[in-house]
């Protein structure tokens, strides 16, 4: 039971990514270019995350967990690119 909750709330956790990064490019605290420049960095932070986040030793979880977080960052990004032109 502690392996979903845990999962649960890592993964709602990271459904949180779009809405800070939009907000952090509409406040113009950090440009979008310099988000997409960034993406070396963001694969690894993904990596790193989803093998803490997820409380278990299997690779598949901890793999998902990661292209999920890259996928809504890049989405995140999408949509402020649209946004900002």
């Amino acid at each position: 039971f502690e392996f979903i909750l845990v999962l649960f709330y890592s993964t709602g956790l990271a459904f949180q990514i779009p809405i800070i990064q939009i907000l952090i490019g509409l406040l113009n605290i950090v440009s979008p270019k310099q988000m997409l420049s960034a993406w070396r960095y963001i694969i690894l932070i993904s990596t790193v995350l989803g093998a803490i986040l997820t409380p278990s030793t299997d690779p598949l979880t901890q793999l998902l967990l990661s292209l999920a977080i890259l996928l809504l960052y890049f989405s995140g990004l999408g949509i402020l690119f649209l946004i900002k032109n």
